[in-house]
């Protein structure tokens, strides 16, 4: 591969969203360096700060202390500590580590986060997909001391929700799971977890937003946003209503100078029944999560579509394709079409339509609001499966050999398009014309694409010549496919 000079940085977390798993060596390095001052900001007259004040009582019962509460919560919220094995060598190049293999060490990484028992019969936990993200080992500390060994049974990247069994016969404690739907705005709530792997900790504070979307690098969202403190080890952890009950799994805290800065009341947790019902696949899957979609591109209202249509810039998502045989195609959707709400919710973009159908399970029922040459009208269909790979050789024999996948949303919402390269074959004729596994291709000369469906319509007629634009360590080329 010839690289270029790329046009664009690749963004991982371009609003700094920090993650609450952590490496538990990284706590030792936080606490040894040196604080370093920064210029104190001018003095500004603010009005006194208004505090939320608790409640007197909740269902008739007086609430002197969240303590009763608590005391049936703690018992099933865990704390995670997970190992990996990996291969450290000196050599960055491919072909030294080969020739030296002998200077190739093993090392263990460890890191910590927290979980929540949810079924005590069936012994499951959830937890964060990158609290356990590529672990080889998992054990569970609970609040009473013990440590448990735990096996994965499934995690999904683009919803951050993954789901634990633990091992042996001991008695647990689990949370009853609350319907998320009902959160309002002002509603009190309590995070537990184990932040910076302190040990089990309790934070308070108020639902501050519901149904919060937009965030960049964190894949398919539908957050609650709070300000109880959410720090790393958190993640993974119970936000609980006053009841008891779980209404969120505690994801993401975010500040601008990262995730050792302090909480700044900007925490995110996954509602409880989004979690449920992406954890009901994982089990029942075999660790594969079902997604449905409405099988379309589109794109964003600009300034030219704006006049043209008379809607603003934000007012939906124009259809720009509609694949042959596709959810969309039996709706009557077509190119032109501006979807301006979904089931109720609206829609200010490709980036939420793309959200809105990531966040749909198989087969579910959609309603679109659609603007078309002015009217104003209303499309139902039914979703259907989103494929989640697709061999090479089924595109086009120089291809053969590797394996295209869809791009992890955390990367397509941090500003990155295309399809990933999942696997190469060894000796095959991908691997023999250059394409490596975490390729991402981004272009080709078959025509444009968005996802993985686009990258195969575009091989409806097979070209004479094949080129595909690839992302490969942050850097952009061209890669001539013979």
């Amino acid at each position: 591969m010839t690289p270029t000079r790329p046009r664009t940085t690749l963004l991982v977390l371009a609003a700094a969203a920090a993650f609450g798993g952590f490496v538990a060596t990284g706590a030792r390095e936080l606490f040894d360096r040196d604080a370093q001052a920064a210029p104190a900001p001018p003095a500004l007259a603010l009005p006194a700060p208004t505090v939320g004040a608790l409640p007197a009582s909740v269902a008739g019962q007086p609430l002197p202390s969240l303590a009763p509460m608590l005391a049936r919560v703690t018992p099933a919220v865990v704390s995670v500590h997970t190992k990996q094995r990996v291969r450290v060598s000196p050599f960055a190049d491919p072909f030294f580590r080969r020739m030296f293999p002998e200077l190739t060490q093993e090392r263990i990484n460890e890191s910590l986060g927290s979980g929540v028992i949810v079924d005590a019969e069936r012994r499951l936990i959830l937890t964060n997909h990158h609290v356990i993200e590529g672990a080889d080992q998992v054990s569970v500390t609970l609040a009473d001391g013990r440590t448990l060994q735990a096996e994965s049974l499934g995690s999904d990247p683009d919803t951050d929700v993954a789901v634990m069994r633990v091992l042996g016969s001991e008695r647990l404690s689990a949370l009853p799971l609350a319907n998320s739907d009902q959160l309002r705005v002002g509603d009190f709530v309590v995070a537990v977890g184990n932040p910076f792997g302190i040990g089990q900790t309790v934070t308070s504070g108020i639902v501050s937003a519901v149904g919060r979307s937009g965030l960049p690098g964190l894949g398919f969202q539908n957050f609650i946003q709070t300000d109880a403190s959410i720090n790393p080890g958190n993640s993974g952890g119970a936000l609980v209503n006053l009841n008891g009950e779980l209404v969120g799994i505690n994801t993401a805290s975010f500040n601008p100078r990262g995730s050792y800065a302090g909480n700044i009341g900007l925490g995110f947790a996954i509602p409880s029944n989004l979690a449920r019902s992406i954890a009901e696949q994982l089990v029942k899957n075999k660790g594969v999560v079902r997604r449905g979609t409405l099988g379309l591109e589109s794109q964003d209202i600009d300034e030219r579509l704006s006049r043209a249509l008379g809607v603003p810039a934000d007012g939906g998502a124009v259809v720009t394709r509609v694949y042959p045989g596709s959810a969309a195609e039996r709706a009557g959707l077509r190119s032109g079409d501006v979807i301006t709400a979904a089931n109720g919710q609206r829609i200010a973009g490709r980036d939420a339509l793309r959200n809105f159908e990531g966040l749909q399970t198989l087969g579910s029922r959609v309603t679109l609001d659609v603007l078309r040459d002015g009217r104003r009208l209303q499309l139902s269909t039914g979703l259907q499966e989103l494929p989640r790979s697709l061999a090479g050789g089924e595109l086009d024999p120089r291809l053969a050999g590797a394996t295209f996948a869809e791009l992890p949303e955390r990367l397509r919402a941090a500003g990155l398009g295309g399809v990933l390269v999942e696997a190469v074959a060894r000796g095959s004729r991908a691997a023999q014309n250059g394409l490596q596994p975490g390729d991402v291709v981004v272009a080709a000369n078959t025509g444009a694409f968005a996802d993985l469906a686009g990258f195969r319509a575009g091989f409806t007629q097979r070209p004479s010549e094949l080129a595909l634009q690839i992302v490969r360590g942050g850097r952009q080329g061209v890669l001539p496919i013979r």
